[in-house]
């Protein structure tokens, strides 16, 4: 029998899909950064060493932020299916001869990479093949984002489950290297292309973390081992 931490740790992950990302659901819950959730979905230690867990207090206000009944953080669920896109402007496939809207702007697409989201494997992402998705121009704006240092690609593999599914397609932003704690980044670890949490370490060190904790456990690298391709901005998968 499952205990309660382990339940409402589960019920935290739907909830984080529902609303279309962790940075989502911690503005609809009230909390001003996302790192606190980050902190208990990926397990980090705290200063006793142990993990934190999800008290009845902060059941109850993820409950309310989401519109669930009383209770519905203790009980166990189904898997929720649907898109956990973050919305960022309309996007669909086109090819060279479909026009350009007034507002929109064409990416890259590289369409036959996958960056994993599990062990990693060996590629190039330069291996380009033509196809572009399409972004509001305006919504880049409004987020900051060059569209000319965006490229879009498909994740491989559960380690991010589930707030990156397998086979979601992810927006990169390449002018964004910086690394800042609990963020998405899209890497090259030697050789390897991944998507995975990145937060500093002391010693020019860094932790690599994933979202399915309970799967892959946590790495440390040396930062010259890491090439930063670009932060993960967006992303969306169907059902």
């Amino acid at each position: 029998m499952k205990l309660t931490s382990e339940i409402r740790l589960e019920n935290l992950k739907l909830l984080v899909t529902e609303a279309g990302g962790v940075t989502e659901l911690s503005k609809k819950a009230g909390y001003k950064q996302p790192s606190y959730l980050y902190q208990i979905i990926n397990r980090t230690p705290v200063q006793n060493g142990k993990a934190k867990n999800i008290g009845a207090i902060m059941a109850a206000k993820l409950e309310i932020a989401m519109n669930k009944p009383k209770g519905w953080m203790d009980q166990e669920h189904k898997k929720v299916t649907e898109s956990n896109a973050i919305y960022l402007g309309t996007m669909e496939v086109w090819d060279n001869t479909t026009p350009v809207g007034e507002d929109e702007v064409e990416v890259p697409f590289y369409k036959e990479i996958c960056l994993s989201a599990g062990s990693g494997f060996a590629d190039n992402i330069e291996d380009y093949n033509g196809f572009r998705l399409r972004f509001a121009r305006s919504t880049l704006k409004k987020h900051s984002i060059n569209p000319a240092y965006v490229v879009c690609v498909t994740a491989d593999g559960d380690s991010m489950s589930p707030v990156i599914p397998d086979g979601s397609t992810i927006g990169i932003n390449t002018d964004d290297t910086q690394i800042r704690d609990g963020k998405i980044y899209a890497i090259n670890h030697d050789g390897l292309l991944r998507i995975k949490i990145l937060k500093k370490r002391p010693g020019n060190k860094l932790l690599i973390q994933s979202f399915n904790s309970a799967e892959y456990a946590d790495e440390e690298a040396n930062m010259e081992e890491i090439n930063i391709i670009g932060r993960v901005f967006w992303w969306s998968v169907l059902a």
